[in-house]
């Protein structure tokens, strides 16, 4: 989209913040009006609204000036710790170790790979030793992002694929930051490209086992992913079939390969019940095949294996089982009513226990789940599976108590399985963990832990859990980070940071950025607030729909439990949170403004009642089973009413607030922090600064690439450190 020069800068100095035209827009449902007088500023192509932005960014920036040496020292400090010029670990896929590497100066990954060695024994499963700035003999460059970035405003990989030959490689590339990509294919054999391109594609690839066949999706109009399309290689994409279409403009539709690669998996649901539907690439002509329909309103997840010759679909399913559990069932069960199937249990369900999901290998079971908070992973031998002599699950061991260890991707026939540890003082750490067997395997084999540069030493850190107190008396968990040396006298400064939604959690794990605050004396407190799944699925279910205030509260309760712990000054304390958690921000600052000095408010949620009423707009139908639906169910649009932050700005003095979003987001629009904003201003009885800071070429992720993604976080950090005080390095 080519947009209007308003980005002039401004001729006079920037002393006032913008301030938009009203133009009052009626809003009506269920007998209440609501008139909405900024609704005009979603007119993304209207040039009157495009200079509105760019003032905004000029009062921003005026705004923030004496920050930026903080900005500027933060973001050396991100730089001087990392690494630039590193590599990943290498996986093996097929005949190949595929891995990327940064270099020092360069905003991208290239995407390698180099032959495998293959002589029958673990040693086939140990990657090469890759190391910075030391050229790998036999290295195949895939893709390099700094070359495919030049001269583009914005730069993103949204998934790539290689054909098993190793011949053929797909890739998706997105310039705009609104998550639609161009994918090309290239021939590895000679580096052409094909002459195969197709627009506007969403998340995910993969080819059909011969290589002939590329599978990817396409988003509606709405950028709801809804329907699977194949693409023969060498014909015109005008005649690319479509394999599956999703009409309900309230279910997501994706999909992915099986564990062994011989299925397709479609995968369609919500947050409630979902649905899979399988492509046996031995029998494609057959099409998609339904295992447990939508009707049934069970949420699972399938994973089609082979056991002993005979074709077993292992379930993680929530039926009679709200926390999930494991079964495994014969393929040929499903063509049975479901009361009649018979489903052999693999994992039984377990009130502290949530089930996330199970994968497998050749030999094993691989399960993720959370117990105490922590996510982690057991696996289990495939022999006796589902039967009264399976075997125990075993797990492997660490030696931190808040930390998060999670699957790094293994290969189907690999003996050891890929695992990913981290947690808030430790860097990542990449394991091959060697299956067991019998009493042999077992071991943790360290293959890399991301460096941390600049004397870094964890034991200067400190990461413990503590419980506030909500108002109905449930106990929320918190992580509270500090230094080690930090004296306890109630005068330092803290952030509180939450998010609340959709089930993710806020899981242990390492940010170098974060350390330019504790070092400057903050306490950061990361509020496990309910609507999360850090509790399992009652703490989700608890913070959803009609329960969707107790987030809220939960995430004001954590404050006053920071407030009140000896660790910080009252007065001295920042809330930050993004998308869903900037709608968290937006309610708090309603809520108790004069709890916060500062509020950062990223890609912020907070005209979610005009956008959920309005099913046309990006994924708003989508929302319905998080939030509910206010235009069918009047208690839901009350409910909504009462806390959506937009709508809810009242006659106080608010704290010093920022609103960062992008021009080309497409999940939260910018108009609502623009909306936002200007209504903050209007009614806000305090004399606070309230900005918006937009990048006008970024999308829900800010800009791209990894130096200006520095300096967006460099930016958030400074604004909160100078509004609480914390500006200097204790």
């Amino acid at each position: 989209m080519t947009l209007p020069d308003a980005s002039a800068p401004l001729s006079t100095p920037v002393s006032a913040p913008p301030v938009a035209k009203k133009v009052p827009v009626e809003r009506t449902h269920h007998g209440d009006t609501f008139v909405d007088n900024y609704e005009w500023l979603r007119e993304k192509e209207n040039p009157e609204v495009v200079a509105h932005l760019n003032a905004e960014q000029a009062y921003t920036d005026a705004v923030t000036a004496d920050q930026e040496q903080l900005r500027t020292d933060i973001f050396n400090e991100i730089k001087n710790r990392t690494q630039e010029t590193d590599l990943s670990v290498p996986s093996r896929k097929d005949g190949w170790w595929y891995y990327s590497r940064m270099v020092e100066g360069q905003a991208y990954g290239i995407q390698c790979r180099v032959r495998a060695e293959s002589n029958g024994t673990l040693d086939d499963w140990t990657p090469p030793l890759v190391e910075p700035g030391v050229p790998v003999p036999g290295e195949e460059i895939l893709l390099d992002g700094n070359v495919e970035a030049e001269g583009q405003p914005f730069f993103s990989i949204g998934g790539a694929a290689v054909t098993r030959d190793g011949n053929l490689y797909a890739y998706a590339v997105d310039n705009a930051g609104d998550e639609l990509f161009t994918i090309r294919i290239k021939d590895l054999r000679t580096g052409e490209l094909l002459p195969d391109v197709i627009e506007n594609a969403f998340y995910g690839l993969s080819f059909s086992p011969d290589g002939n066949t590329l599978f990817y999706m396409l988003a509606d109009d709405s950028w709801r992913p809804h329907q699977v399309k194949t693409h023969i290689l060498g014909t015109p994409v005008s005649e690319d079939a479509i394999l599956y279409q999703e009409d309900d403009v309230a279910m997501w539709t994706g999909f992915d390969l099986s564990a062994d690669r011989r299925h397709l998996m479609v995968s369609i649901g919500c947050s409630e019940f979902s649905e899979t539907r399988l492509l046996d690439f031995a029998a494609p002509e057959k099409g998609l095949n339904v295992l447990i329909p939508r009707s049934a309103e069970i949420l699972y997840d399938a994973e089609p294996f082979l056991l002993d010759g005979v074709e077993k679909i292992l379930l993680t399913h929530d039926r009679d089982a709200v926390n999930s559990m494991i079964s495994l069932v014969d393929a040929a069960e499903f063509s049975k009513p479901i009361a009649e199937q018979q489903w052999a249990t693999v994992v039984a369900h377990d009130d502290s226990v949530r089930i996330n999901g199970a994968t497998v290998t050749a030999t094993h079971m691989a399960v993720s789940l959370r117990k105490d908070t922590i996510e982690r992973i057991q696996v289990t031998t495939l022999e006796g599976l589902g039967t009264a002599e399976q075997g125990a699950a075993v797990e492997p061991v660490f030696d931190e108590e808040l930390y998060t260890a999670s699957m790094g991707g293994s290969e189907f026939e690999s003996p050891v399985i890929r695992l990913v540890y981290t947690s808030d003082f430790t860097p990542p750490r990449v394991y091959d963990y060697v299956l067991p067997l019998g009493d042999a395997g077992g071991e943790l084999l360290l293959r890399k832990e991301t460096p941390v540069l600049g004397g870094y030493r964890a034991a200067d850190y400190v990461a413990e859990r503590e419980w506030a107190k909500a108002p109905d008396g449930t106990l929320v968990p918190l992580s509270v980070l500090r230094r080690a040396d930090l004296p306890r006298d109630g005068s330092n400064a803290g952030v509180v940071y939450g998010y609340g939604s959709y089930e993710v959690s806020m899981d242990p794990g390492f940010g170098v950025p974060r350390l330019s605050l504790l070092d400057r004396g903050m306490v950061f407190v990361i509020a496990h607030v309910r609507g999360g799944g850090e509790m399992g699925r009652h703490w989700y279910e608890d913070g959803k729909k009609l329960n969707k205030k107790n987030t809220f509260t939960d995430f004001v309760a954590a404050t006053d439990w920071l407030a009140e712990s000896g660790w910080v000054d009252p007065a001295r304390i920042a809330a930050m949170g993004g998308s869903a958690g900037g709608l968290l921000m937006g309610a708090v600052a309603n809520l108790a403004p004069e709890k916060y000095a500062a509020v950062v408010a990223q890609v912020p949620f907070v005209d979610a009642l005009t956008t959920i009423l309005d099913p046309e707009l990006p994924l708003s139908a989508l929302e319905w089973e998080e939030w509910g639906n206010p235009i069918t169910d009047p208690e839901v649009y009350k409910y909504m009413k009462e806390y959506t932050p937009y709508e809810n700005v009242r006659a106080v003095a608010y704290p010093k607030i920022a609103a960062v979003t992008s021009f080309n987001d497409t999940r939260v629009l910018y108009v609502e922090p623009a909306k936002w904003v200007q209504e903050l201003r209007a009614v806000s009885t305090g004399s606070a600064p309230i900005v918006m800071k937009i990048e006008m070429d970024g999308g829900h992720g800010g800009a791209s690439g990894r130096y200006e993604g520095w300096k967006t976080r460099a930016w958030d950090y400074a604004f909160l450190a100078d509004a609480v005080g914390a500006t200097e390095l204790r």
